[in-house]
């Protein structure tokens, strides 16, 4: 009997570098747990575009678990979604707009965003991905005739507007939202988040919980450790997850991720 079956896994800052490389040995430790039958799903806030050239990089089958957890996918098909109403992308976009940003609205596959700033073109060049210009009137009226909504909503910015966006944002009750970086402000449904994706991957898979590892580094990551049967925190986490943590491994610059499944494994 496997002591773990199910690695979830955060991307930025945890599996990739500060230069968005993976890593050899972590390369390597990931194929070596697949090889031992432990499967991997990626539990993170990009969408799955972002994803296509880790997946190739690592040759074995992954869940992704897309869009802070809200979107996955397992071989190319949706396996449970969730999505913000309409009415709470418009009220959001009126509140951020005050502070002159666009607003990123994620559905599924599809990345459209309000504006393109320097941080939309930045992340687009990250990720070889363009954005669609939309308005939120557009979209509303689109998604509301199919009656859906976007799966998440991201600001992005310098941190100390992320920071009064996230203020004025906090006293909402229909949303929950943490930070994927200090640039980064994630928006999605209420009661969803990275461990009730963890949650749902293992329904899905038929896996305990307590067979599950976790590995992070941000705020957006706090709620997969916490629901995990073991939790990693990766070196450049913040205080605030490495309290969550049952171990604290190295660095994402040093192959932490690696590093920890050789020490658990």
């Amino acid at each position: 009997m496997l002591r773990y079956r199910l690695l979830c896994i955060d991307v930025d800052g945890t599996l990739l570098s500060d230069d968005k490389k993976i890593a050899p040995e972590d390369i390597a430790a990931i194929r070596g747990a697949s090889a031992q039958g432990i499967k991997t799903a990626f539990i993170t806030g990009r969408m799955p575009a972002a994803m296509e050239g880790i997946v190739r990089q690592l040759e074995i089958p992954c869940i992704l678990a897309c869009n802070a957890g809200t979107y996955i996918i397992k071989e190319d098909q949706c396996i449970h979604t969730e999505y913000l109403s309409v009415e709470s992308m418009i009220e959001i976009h009126q509140q951020v707009e005050k502070f002159q940003i666009p607003l990123w609205i994620f559905r599924e596959k599809q990345w459209y965003v309000t504006a393109k700033d320097s941080y939309v073109k930045t992340e687009e060049q990250l990720i070889d991905h363009a954005a669609v210009v939309m308005s939120v009137e557009e979209l509303a009226d689109q998604w509301e005739r199919e009656q859906t909504g976007p799966n998440k909503l991201l600001v992005g910015s310098d941190p100390a507007t992320v920071q009064k966006v996230y203020a004025v944002l906090k006293a909402r009750k229909d949303v929950d939202m943490a930070c994927s970086s200090e640039n980064f402000l994630e928006i999605f449904p209420k009661g969803m988040n990275k461990g009730k994706a963890l949650q749902l991957i293992c329904a899905k898979e038929s896996i305990a919980v307590e067979e599950t590892v976790a590995f992070g580094d941000q705020e957006l990551d706090i709620p997969m450790l916490e629901a995990a049967g073991t939790a990693v925190a990766m070196g450049n986490a913040i205080p605030a997850l490495k309290q969550k943590a049952d171990y604290i491994t190295k660095t994402n610059n040093e192959a932490g991720v690696a590093w920890a499944i050789r020490h658990l494994l």
